[in-house]
C-alpha cells in the first residue's frame, strides 16, 4: 500500500478535485494512502467520506476544528460528509498517543455528550436526505449488537497483530512499558470495522482524521481491501501546534471548548484574538473561509497592524462556531473595553501613572496594585501556577514587566483565573 508521509504538491500540479485542491492550498494534508487515485475518484462524482469523534465530553474543543473544517469543505465541494459518533468506541478508549487509559463512561453520559456535540455539527454541516447532505451515525448501532465469537471469526483473520504492534500509538506505549489493556488494543479493530460498515451501507470510501489516527486508518483501509475487495482511502491532517510549540486548543484554563455552555463566545473570540503573530496566516487558511489572496494580505501585516488580522481571525472563527450575532457582540465587547476604555461587564478599573510604566511595572506589583493578590509572594505563586493573564495572554514569568507596549488604547487587562479581571488605565 502506497503511503505518502510527506506530500510535495509540486509533484501533483493537476489536482482535479476541488476538495483536494482546496485542502492542499490551505495546508490541511499531511498523509494520504493514494493521492492520485483519491483525486480521480473525487473528480468522477459525489464522494462520501467520514471522520470519527468519540463522545468523551459534551462539547468538542478547538483541537477538533481541523477535522470539522475538513468535513465542511468536503460538503462545500459537492460531496457527502459523515460525522461518525463513537458511541461504542467511547466505551473502550482510544489509546492513540496517550500515556494512560481514558476514564470509561456509562450510556447516560455518552448520550448526553452526543446531544451536546450534535449541536456543534449543525452549525458547520447541512444535514438532510439529499445526495450531498451530511449524515450523523453512531457506531453503537452496529458494534453494540455484535456477537463476540462471530466477530472474532469474521473480522479477526483480517488484522495482523504484528502490524498492529508497529503502530506508533501502540508501540510508544509498549516502549515506555505503560499498561495497554486488551480493551484498548481492540480500538484499532473497531475503527477498521466502522470503515467497513460505512463502505457497505453508505458507499463511504474515504476516512479523514488527524495524523495520530494514521495507523488506525491504515488498518481500516487494509481491512476493507481484504474483507470487501474495495479500494478505500485515508487522508490525514497535521496535528497542530502553535509557533511556540504549544498544543493547539489549550489555554491556561484548559481546553478551548466549542459549545457556549463550556466557554462563552467572548472567551472564544479572545482566544483567537490572542493568536501568536507567526500563526495568523496559517490559522486564517485553516479555520476561515476567506479567499486566499485576502489571507495573504492579512498575514503579511507587520507590527501593530497584525492586530487587524487577529481581529478578523477571531471574528471569522467565532462566526462559524457561534453565529454572526455572537461574533459581532464579542468583537464589540472587546472594542468597548480596549478601544473606548469602557469597563464592559462592570470590570473594576485602577488608574496608573505614566511614570510607573516608563521602565515597566513588575507583574507581581501590578497584581497587588490591582487588588488581584494580597502580596507579592501570593502574586508570584499565581503567576508560576499558570493562573495569570495579561490582555488575555497567559504568562508564567514572575519577572515580567508590563508597560506602555502592553497597552491597547491606554488599557492593560489583568486576569486571575476565569472570573477575576481588572483594567489598568493610564492616567491622562
Amino acid at each position: 500500500m502506497e503511503t505518502l508521509m510527506s506530500i510535495n504538491f509540486q509533484s501533483f500540479p493537476r489536482l482535479r478535485s476541488d476538495f483536494l485542491r482546496i485542502l492542499s492550498e490551505r495546508g490541511f494534508i499531511q498523509q494520504c494512502t493514494d493521492l492520485e487515485a483519491l483525486d480521480n475518484w473525487l473528480s468522477a462524482g459525489i464522494g462520501t467520506g467520514y471522520n470519527g469523534f468519540d463522545l468523551t465530553a459534551d462539547s468538542l474543543h478547538v483541537g477538533h476544528l481541523i477535522p470539522i473544517m475538513m468535513l465542511r469543505w468536503f460538503q462545500k465541494t459537492g460531496n457527502r460528509p459523515i460525522a461518525l459518533m463513537g458511541g461504542a468506541t467511547t466505551r473502550l478508549g482510544d489509546p492513540s498517543f496517550r500515556d494512560t487509559s481514558r476514564p470509561l463512561l456509562n450510556e447516560e453520559q455518552i448520550a448526553g455528550n452526543l446531544a451536546g456535540i450534535r449541536r456543534i455539527f449543525e452549525r458547520f454541516l447541512t444535514f438532510g436526505d439529499g445526495p450531498m447532505d451530511a449524515l450523523m451515525v453512531n457506531n453503537a448501532d452496529w458494534l453494540g449488537s455484535l456477537r463476540y465469537l462471530d466477530f472474532l471469526r469474521d473480522v479477526g483473520p483480517h488484522f495482523s497483530v504484528n502490524r498492529m504492534l508497529t503502530s506508533d500509538s501502540v508501540r510508544q506505549r509498549l516502549e515506555r512499558e505503560q499498561s495497554l489493556s486488551l480493551l484498548e488494543f481492540n480500538y484499532m479493530v473497531m475503527q477498521g470495522y466502522d470503515f467497513h460498515v460505512l463502505a457497505e451501507n453508505h458507499g463511504c470510501l474515504l476516512q479523514l482524521g488527524g495524523s495520530d489516527q494514521w495507523g488506525n486508518i491504515l488498518s481500516g483501509v487494509e481491512f476493507g481491501r481484504r474483507a470487501g475487495g474495495r479500494t478505500l482511502f485515508g487522508l490525514t491532517a497535521p496535528l497542530l501546534t502553535t509557533a511556540s510549540g504549544a498544543k493547539m486548543g489549550k489555554s491556561v484554563s484548559g481546553a478551548v471548548w466549542l459549545n457556549a455552555e463550556r466557554l462563552s463566545p467572548y472567551g472564544f473570540w479572545q482566544f483567537w484574538r490572542n493568536t501568536e503573530d507567526a500563526d495568523v496566516g496559517r490559522f486564517l487558511r485553516l479555520f476561515t473561509e476567506l479567499p486566499l489572496d485576502e489571507i495573504a494580505r492579512l498575514g503579511a501585516l507587520q507590527g501593530s497592524e497584525i492586530n487587524v488580522a487577529k481581529k478578523v481571525l477571531a471574528d471569522e472563527v467565532t462566526r462559524l462556531c457561534h453565529g454572526a450575532d455572537a461574533a459581532e457582540e464579542a468583537s464589540e465587547t472587546s472594542r468597548r473595553m480596549f478601544e473606548e476604555g469602557e469597563t464592559a461587564a462592570g470590570l473594576p478599573t485602577v488608574a496608573v501613572g505614566s511614570n510607573a510604566l516608563r521602565d515597566g511595572l513588575l507583574l507581581p506589583d501590578a497584581l497587588v496594585m490591582a487588588g488581584l493578590a494580597k502580596s507579592r509572594s501570593e502574586a508570584r505563586r499565581l503567576i508560576l501556577g499558570g493562573g495569570v493573564r495579561v490582555n488575555s495572554r497567559a504568562v508564567s514569568d514572575e519577572a515580567m514587566r508590563i508597560g506602555h507596549a502592553d497597552m491597547e488604547n491606554r488599557i492593560i487587562r489583568l486576569s486571575v483565573g476565569r472570573k477575576k479581571h481588572v483594567l489598568l488605565r493610564l492616567e491622562p
